[in-house]
C-alpha cells in the first residue's frame, strides 16, 4: 500500500499515572499506573493509521528492549516504522501525571535528540504525499536541524506539510520570531490556545488563528472543551464545537485531534468537516487511558 503521510517526531515510553487530585507533596496517593507507547509524533501516526491513512513514522529509539517494543507497537497498529535504533543511548521516556482532564509531563527525550537528516531521507523514500512534523522535534538541537530539514525536503519534493506545535515551551525557549521563521509557508499549522498566544500575542481563538494564517496556508487553534477554529488568509474563520466526551485521561488528545483533522483534510474534506473529524478523534482519545487507540481501526 502506498504511503500517504509521513510523520516525523518523538517516540517514547509513557509511564502514565492516573490519579485523583490533588497531589500530596511528601506523601502517597492512589493511582492507576501503566507503561504504554507514547510520543506526540508516534501517537499521531498511530491515530492516522487507525483512520485508514497509510502512514509511515520517522524517529529514533535506543538499542534497548523499550525501543524494540515501541517499534513493534507501531507495526502492530498498522504504521510503517522508519525508526533507527541508536547504540549508546536509551529510548525516550515520559512520566505523565494525569488527573481531572489535566496532565503534567516529566520528559527524558533521550534517543529522540539524535534524529538526523539521513533519518528523514529514509522516511521520505516511501513516496508519501504529505509530511507531518511534531513540534517537539524543534525543541532542541540536533533534532531541531532534522526537523527543519524535513520541512525543506518535503517542500522541495512537492509534499504538503503540517506542523503541530506540541508545546509552548518551544516558543518560550527559542523566541516567537525565530520559530515563525522556521514554519513560514507550511500548509497547515496546529496550535492550542497557549501555544498560539505565545506565538502571536493575546487574543480570542478567532483572532489568534487569523494571525497565524499569515504565516501558514491554514492555521488551526484548538480550545479544549470549547472546540477549535480554522483560519485561512483572506477567508472567514470557521469555528466548530467540541464533541461531548467523558474525560478519563487527556494524554494524547491533541495528537488524536491532529490525526483526525489530517485524515479528513488529506481526503479532500472541507475545513468544517476536518475540524469535526479532529474533535471526534480527540473525544475518543480522552475517553480512554493512554495516548493511542487500543486497536487498529478502519
Amino acid at each position: 500500500m502506498t504511503t500517504v503521510a509521513v510523520v516525523v517526531g518523538d517516540i517514547v515510553t509513557d509511564v502514565l499515572a492516573v490519579h485523583e487530585p490533588p497531589l500530596a507533596t511528601g506523601s502517597d496517593i492512589l493511582a492507576s499506573v501503566s507503561m504504554l507507547g507514547g510520543g506526540s509524533g508516534a501517537n499521531t501516526a498511530v491515530w492516522l493509521a487507525a483512520s485508514g491513512v497509510p502512514t509511515a513514522f520517522v524517529g529514533v529509539v535506543g538499542a534497548d528492549e523499550a525501543g524494540a517494543a515501541r517499534v513493534a507497537e507501531l507495526t502492530a497498529m498498522g504504521v510503517r516504522p522508519s525508526v533507527r535504533r541508536a547504540d549508546g543511548t536509551a529510548t525516550g521516556s515520559v512520566v505523565v501525571l494525569s488527573s481531572a482532564g489535566e496532565r503534567t509531563m516529566l520528559s527524558d527525550r533521550a534517543a529522540n535528540l539524535l534524529l538526523s537528516p539521513a533519518d528523514v531521507d529514509a522516511g521520505l523514500a516511501s513516496g508519501a504525499r504529505h509530511l507531518h512534523l511534531s513540534g517537539y522535534t524543534l525543541l532542541d538541537p540536533p533534532a531541531r536541524d532534522a526537523g527543519r530539514y524535513a520541512l525543506a525536503a518535503a517542500s522541495r519534493s512537492g509534499l504538503t506539510t503540517s506542523v503541530d506545535m506540541a508545546a509552548a515551551a518551544i516558543v518560550r525557549r527559542v523566541g516567537a520570531t525565530e520559530f515563525l521563521s522556521w514554519i513560514r509557508g507550511v500548509d497547515l499549522l496546529l496550535a492550542n490556545l497557549d501555544e498560539a498566544g505565545t506565538l502571536v500575542g493575546e487574543g480570542s481563538p478567532v483572532e489568534l488563528a487569523a494571525r497565524l494564517a499569515g504565516w501558514a496556508g491554514h492555521a488551526v487553534v484548538t480550545c479544549g472543551a470549547a472546540g477549535a477554529v480554522w483560519a485561512s488568509a483572506g477567508h472567514e474563520v470557521i469555528e466548530v464545537l467540541a464533541q461531548p466526551a467523558s474525560v478519563v485521561d487527556a494524554t494524547g488528545a491533541g495528537d488524536a485531534f491532529a490525526a483526525g483533522l489530517l485524515s479528513a483534510w488529506l481526503a479532500g474534506e472541507s475545513p468544517t468537516e476536518a475540524l469535526r473529524a479532529g474533535t471526534a478523534m480527540g473525544a475518543a482519545a480522552v475517553s480512554a487511558v493512554g495516548g493511542r487507540p487500543t486497536r487498529p481501526r478502519r
